[in-house]
Protein backbone atom coordinates (compact mmCIF):
# COMPACT_ATOMS: atom_id res chain seq x y z
CA UNK A 1 0.00 0.00 0.00
CA UNK A 2 2.97 2.29 0.89
CA UNK A 3 4.25 1.46 -2.41
CA UNK A 4 0.86 2.24 -4.62
CA UNK A 5 0.68 5.64 -2.09
CA UNK A 6 4.29 6.40 -3.57
CA UNK A 7 3.81 6.21 -6.96
CA UNK A 8 0.34 8.24 -6.16
CA UNK A 9 2.45 11.16 -5.17
CA UNK A 10 4.89 10.71 -8.01
CA UNK A 11 2.54 10.71 -10.79
CA UNK A 12 -1.04 11.36 -9.75
CA UNK A 13 -0.89 14.41 -11.66
CA UNK A 14 -1.00 12.33 -14.66
CA UNK A 15 -3.71 10.11 -14.10
CA UNK A 16 -6.67 10.00 -16.16
CA UNK A 17 -9.85 11.84 -14.34
CA UNK A 18 -13.28 10.32 -15.59
CA UNK A 19 -11.56 7.27 -17.13
CA UNK A 20 -14.70 5.17 -17.43
CA UNK A 21 -15.79 7.91 -20.49
CA UNK A 22 -12.94 7.12 -22.72
CA UNK A 23 -13.59 3.58 -21.71
CA UNK A 24 -16.97 3.47 -23.21
CA UNK A 25 -16.12 5.81 -26.16
CA UNK A 26 -14.26 2.36 -27.43
CA UNK A 27 -18.12 1.00 -27.49
CA UNK A 28 -18.96 3.49 -30.04
CA UNK A 29 -15.75 3.37 -31.86
CA UNK A 30 -16.53 -1.05 -32.12
CA UNK A 31 -19.92 0.23 -33.35
CA UNK A 32 -18.44 2.34 -36.10
CA UNK A 33 -15.81 0.05 -37.18
CA UNK A 34 -18.49 -2.51 -37.88
CA UNK A 35 -20.87 0.22 -39.21
CA UNK A 36 -18.12 1.06 -41.49
CA UNK A 37 -16.30 -2.57 -42.29
CA UNK A 38 -16.88 -5.62 -40.16
CA UNK A 39 -13.65 -6.88 -41.40
CA UNK A 40 -11.73 -4.19 -40.08
CA UNK A 41 -11.43 -5.70 -36.88
CA UNK A 42 -9.01 -8.13 -38.19
CA UNK A 43 -6.21 -5.33 -38.18
CA UNK A 44 -7.18 -4.59 -34.57
CA UNK A 45 -7.16 -7.61 -32.82
CA UNK A 46 -3.96 -8.36 -30.84
CA UNK A 47 -2.32 -10.71 -33.32
CA UNK A 48 1.38 -11.83 -31.30
CA UNK A 49 2.78 -12.91 -34.37
CA UNK A 50 2.06 -9.72 -36.30
CA UNK A 51 3.02 -7.71 -33.66
CA UNK A 52 6.10 -8.79 -34.03
CA UNK A 53 6.25 -8.06 -37.67
CA UNK A 54 5.85 -4.33 -36.46
CA UNK A 55 2.22 -3.77 -36.14
CA UNK A 56 1.87 -2.58 -32.73
CA UNK A 57 -0.79 -0.48 -32.82
CA UNK A 58 -2.62 -3.96 -31.95
CA UNK A 59 -1.16 -3.56 -28.44
CA UNK A 60 -3.89 -0.37 -27.96
CA UNK A 61 -6.45 -1.16 -30.74
CA UNK A 62 -7.25 -4.87 -29.38
CA UNK A 63 -9.35 -2.96 -26.24
CA UNK A 64 -11.96 -1.93 -29.03
CA UNK A 65 -14.40 -4.56 -28.53
CA UNK A 66 -16.09 -6.40 -31.28
CA UNK A 67 -19.43 -4.93 -31.25
CA UNK A 68 -22.50 -5.72 -33.68
CA UNK A 69 -25.89 -4.66 -34.39
CA UNK A 70 -27.58 -8.22 -33.73
CA UNK A 71 -29.48 -9.02 -31.10
CA UNK A 72 -27.13 -8.74 -28.34
CA UNK A 73 -27.46 -4.91 -28.92
CA UNK A 74 -29.12 -4.19 -26.00
CA UNK A 75 -26.88 -7.04 -24.17
CA UNK A 76 -23.63 -4.61 -25.09
CA UNK A 77 -25.11 -1.47 -23.84
CA UNK A 78 -25.96 -2.46 -20.59
CA UNK A 79 -22.63 -4.21 -20.13
CA UNK A 80 -21.57 -0.87 -20.95
CA UNK A 81 -23.65 0.82 -18.45
CA UNK A 82 -22.24 -1.63 -15.59
CA UNK A 83 -18.47 -1.11 -16.81
CA UNK A 84 -19.50 2.47 -16.08
CA UNK A 85 -21.18 2.35 -12.76
CA UNK A 86 -18.80 0.24 -11.80
CA UNK A 87 -15.96 2.37 -13.27
CA UNK A 88 -16.72 5.55 -11.46
CA UNK A 89 -17.68 3.97 -8.32
CA UNK A 90 -13.88 2.48 -8.53
CA UNK A 91 -12.87 5.78 -8.95
CA UNK A 92 -15.02 7.23 -6.20
CA UNK A 93 -13.71 4.98 -3.64
CA UNK A 94 -10.26 4.88 -4.93
CA UNK A 95 -9.48 8.18 -6.66
CA UNK A 96 -8.42 8.79 -10.09
CA UNK A 97 -4.95 7.47 -10.41
CA UNK A 98 -5.40 4.06 -8.24
CA UNK A 99 -8.13 3.17 -10.89
CA UNK A 100 -5.41 4.51 -13.70
CA UNK A 101 -3.60 2.11 -12.02
CA UNK A 102 -5.46 -0.90 -12.13
CA UNK A 103 -7.23 -0.67 -15.15
CA UNK A 104 -3.81 -0.25 -16.85
CA UNK A 105 -2.09 -3.06 -15.27
CA UNK A 106 -5.01 -5.29 -16.57
CA UNK A 107 -4.44 -4.00 -19.67
CA UNK A 108 -0.86 -5.14 -19.61
CA UNK A 109 -1.74 -8.52 -17.73
CA UNK A 110 -3.58 -8.73 -21.23
CA UNK A 111 -0.60 -8.38 -23.31
CA UNK A 112 1.24 -10.61 -21.42
CA UNK A 113 -0.85 -13.65 -21.06
CA UNK A 114 -0.87 -13.09 -25.00
CA UNK A 115 2.94 -13.12 -25.56
CA UNK A 116 2.91 -15.64 -22.80
CA UNK A 117 0.98 -18.54 -24.68
CA UNK A 118 2.25 -16.82 -27.99
CA UNK A 119 5.60 -17.66 -26.88
CA UNK A 120 5.48 -20.96 -25.50
CA UNK A 121 2.90 -22.89 -27.09
CA UNK A 122 3.35 -20.48 -30.75
CA UNK A 123 -0.61 -20.51 -30.60
CA UNK A 124 -2.14 -16.95 -31.37
CA UNK A 125 -4.46 -16.03 -28.48
CA UNK A 126 -6.68 -14.12 -30.84
CA UNK A 127 -7.99 -16.91 -32.75
CA UNK A 128 -7.72 -19.87 -30.48
CA UNK A 129 -8.50 -18.96 -26.85
CA UNK A 130 -10.20 -15.68 -26.46
CA UNK A 131 -13.31 -16.74 -28.25
CA UNK A 132 -13.18 -20.05 -25.92
CA UNK A 133 -13.22 -17.48 -23.17
CA UNK A 134 -13.81 -14.28 -23.71
CA UNK A 135 -12.66 -10.98 -25.53
CA UNK A 136 -9.83 -9.11 -23.86
CA UNK A 137 -12.00 -5.75 -22.82
CA UNK A 138 -14.49 -8.66 -21.02
CA UNK A 139 -11.71 -9.69 -18.62
CA UNK A 140 -10.90 -6.35 -17.83
CA UNK A 141 -14.49 -5.98 -17.15
CA UNK A 142 -14.42 -9.03 -15.13
CA UNK A 143 -11.32 -7.67 -13.05
CA UNK A 144 -12.98 -4.76 -12.27
CA UNK A 145 -16.21 -6.05 -11.01
CA UNK A 146 -13.99 -8.87 -8.89
CA UNK A 147 -12.78 -5.18 -7.19
CA UNK A 148 -16.41 -3.80 -7.24
CA UNK A 149 -17.09 -6.86 -4.95
CA UNK A 150 -14.64 -6.78 -2.92
CA UNK A 151 -15.40 -3.06 -1.68
CA UNK A 152 -19.57 -3.27 -2.11
CA UNK A 153 -20.22 -6.88 -1.24
CA UNK A 154 -23.93 -5.96 -0.15
CA UNK A 155 -24.72 -3.99 -3.46
CA UNK A 156 -28.23 -5.28 -4.82
CA UNK A 157 -28.35 -5.88 -8.87
CA UNK A 158 -31.27 -6.83 -10.27
CA UNK A 159 -31.53 -9.96 -12.05
CA UNK A 160 -33.22 -9.75 -15.47
CA UNK A 161 -34.50 -6.48 -13.87
CA UNK A 162 -36.76 -8.30 -11.25
CA UNK A 163 -34.38 -10.50 -9.20
CA UNK A 164 -32.27 -8.63 -6.55
CA UNK A 165 -28.96 -10.64 -5.67
CA UNK A 166 -25.91 -9.39 -3.98
CA UNK A 167 -22.72 -8.52 -5.22
CA UNK A 168 -20.45 -11.10 -3.63
CA UNK A 169 -22.61 -13.80 -4.76
CA UNK A 170 -22.18 -12.95 -8.17
CA UNK A 171 -18.34 -12.44 -7.92
CA UNK A 172 -18.53 -15.79 -6.53
CA UNK A 173 -20.39 -17.66 -9.38
CA UNK A 174 -18.18 -15.46 -12.10
CA UNK A 175 -14.92 -16.97 -9.83
CA UNK A 176 -16.24 -20.79 -10.05
CA UNK A 177 -17.11 -19.89 -13.60
CA UNK A 178 -13.28 -19.63 -14.29
CA UNK A 179 -12.17 -22.39 -12.54
CA UNK A 180 -14.39 -24.29 -14.02
CA UNK A 181 -12.58 -23.49 -17.11
CA UNK A 182 -8.94 -23.69 -16.06
CA UNK A 183 -10.11 -27.00 -15.04
CA UNK A 184 -11.81 -27.95 -18.73
CA UNK A 185 -8.28 -26.42 -20.03
CA UNK A 186 -5.73 -28.18 -17.85
CA UNK A 187 -8.24 -31.60 -18.26
CA UNK A 188 -8.21 -31.11 -21.85
CA UNK A 189 -5.10 -30.60 -22.01
CA UNK A 190 -5.14 -27.40 -23.51
CA UNK A 191 -2.67 -25.82 -21.28
CA UNK A 192 -2.29 -22.46 -22.73
CA UNK A 193 -5.88 -21.92 -21.82
CA UNK A 194 -4.93 -21.46 -18.50
CA UNK A 195 -2.25 -18.35 -18.94
CA UNK A 196 -4.76 -15.87 -20.29
CA UNK A 197 -7.81 -16.41 -17.10
CA UNK A 198 -4.65 -16.30 -14.43
CA UNK A 199 -2.50 -13.65 -15.89
CA UNK A 200 -5.56 -11.45 -16.70
CA UNK A 201 -7.07 -11.59 -13.63
CA UNK A 202 -3.86 -10.98 -11.70
CA UNK A 203 -3.96 -7.64 -10.99
CA UNK A 204 -6.97 -8.11 -9.05
CA UNK A 205 -5.31 -10.41 -6.69
CA UNK A 206 -2.01 -8.40 -6.58
CA UNK A 207 -4.18 -5.20 -6.15
CA UNK A 208 -6.26 -6.92 -3.62
CA UNK A 209 -3.46 -8.66 -1.46
CA UNK A 210 -1.41 -5.24 -1.94
CA UNK A 211 -4.11 -2.97 0.13
CA UNK A 212 -5.18 -5.10 2.63
CA UNK A 213 -4.79 -3.94 5.75
CA UNK A 214 -2.36 -6.29 7.96
CA UNK A 215 -1.69 -5.20 11.23
CA UNK A 216 -4.42 -7.57 12.89
CA UNK A 217 -1.15 -10.18 12.38
CA UNK A 218 1.56 -8.26 13.81
CA UNK A 219 2.72 -9.18 17.54
CA UNK A 220 2.38 -5.38 18.69
CA UNK A 221 -1.13 -5.26 17.28
CA UNK A 222 -1.69 -9.20 19.53
CA UNK A 223 -0.37 -7.26 22.40
CA UNK A 224 -2.79 -4.22 21.98
CA UNK A 225 -6.26 -6.44 21.71
CA UNK A 226 -5.16 -8.28 24.61
CA UNK A 227 -4.51 -5.52 26.70
CA UNK A 228 -8.05 -4.25 25.57
CA UNK A 229 -9.95 -7.17 26.58
CA UNK A 230 -7.78 -7.16 29.96
CA UNK A 231 -9.10 -3.64 30.36
CA UNK A 232 -12.23 -4.36 29.41
CA UNK A 233 -12.81 -7.67 31.43
CA UNK A 234 -11.56 -5.43 34.49
CA UNK A 235 -14.32 -2.74 33.95
CA UNK A 236 -17.25 -4.90 33.53
CA UNK A 237 -16.04 -6.67 37.30
CA UNK A 238 -15.55 -2.91 38.32
CA UNK A 239 -18.48 -1.55 36.95
CA UNK A 240 -22.33 -2.36 36.56
CA UNK A 241 -22.93 -5.10 34.35
CA UNK A 242 -26.10 -6.88 34.56
CA UNK A 243 -27.80 -9.60 32.03
CA UNK A 244 -30.03 -8.12 29.56
CA UNK A 245 -31.63 -9.76 26.42
CA UNK A 246 -29.51 -12.46 26.44
CA UNK A 247 -25.80 -10.71 26.79
CA UNK A 248 -23.64 -8.95 29.36
CA UNK A 249 -24.38 -4.78 29.05
CA UNK A 250 -22.80 -2.10 30.70
CA UNK A 251 -25.30 -0.07 32.85
CA UNK A 252 -25.43 3.72 34.37
CA UNK A 253 -27.15 2.84 37.04
CA UNK A 254 -27.12 -0.59 39.73
CA UNK A 255 -28.90 -0.77 42.95
CA UNK A 256 -25.96 -2.61 45.32
CA UNK A 257 -28.88 -4.43 47.02
CA UNK A 258 -31.37 -5.35 44.62
CA UNK A 259 -29.49 -5.45 40.96
CA UNK A 260 -31.83 -3.71 39.22
CA UNK A 261 -30.62 -1.18 36.84
CA UNK A 262 -32.76 1.43 34.71
CA UNK A 263 -33.24 -1.09 31.84
CA UNK A 264 -35.46 -2.58 34.11
CA UNK A 265 -37.63 -0.05 34.59
CA UNK A 266 -37.52 3.81 32.95
CA UNK A 267 -39.12 4.79 36.09
CA UNK A 268 -36.59 3.58 38.73
CA UNK A 269 -34.07 6.66 40.35
CA UNK A 270 -31.15 5.84 42.21
CA UNK A 271 -28.65 7.44 44.75
CA UNK A 272 -25.29 7.10 45.76
CA UNK A 273 -24.94 6.94 49.31
CA UNK A 274 -22.63 10.00 51.15
CA UNK A 275 -22.19 7.39 54.69
CA UNK A 276 -21.31 4.50 52.87
CA UNK A 277 -17.65 3.82 52.62
CA UNK A 278 -17.12 3.74 48.83
CA UNK A 279 -19.23 4.53 45.81
CA UNK A 280 -22.27 2.47 46.32
CA UNK A 281 -25.32 3.03 44.39
CA UNK A 282 -29.27 2.34 44.91
CA UNK A 283 -32.92 2.57 43.84
CA UNK A 284 -35.13 5.03 45.81
CA UNK A 285 -36.55 1.49 47.99
CA UNK A 286 -33.24 0.92 49.08
CA UNK A 287 -31.57 4.38 49.78
CA UNK A 288 -32.97 4.46 53.15
CA UNK A 289 -33.47 0.75 54.35
CA UNK A 290 -30.01 -1.13 53.18
CA UNK A 291 -27.11 -0.89 56.13
CA UNK A 292 -24.16 1.16 55.49
CA UNK A 293 -21.35 -0.34 54.19
CA UNK A 294 -18.18 0.93 56.20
Amino acid sequence: MKFIQMLERKFGKYAIRNLMKYVIALYVVGLLVYSINPFAYIYLGLDIDLVLKGQVWRLVTFLIPYVTFGSNILFVFLKAYLFFVIGNALENAWGSFKLNLYFFSAVIFNIIAAFLVYLLFRINILGNVMIVISSPIDIIYSSMFFAFAALYPNTQFLIYFIIPVKVKYLAWISGAYYLINIYKFISSGYYFGVIPIVVSLANFLIFYIATRNYRWISPREFERRAKFRRQMNEGRKQGNVTGFGGRSVITRHKCAVCGRTELDDDNLEFRFCSKCNGNYEYCMDHLFTHEHVK
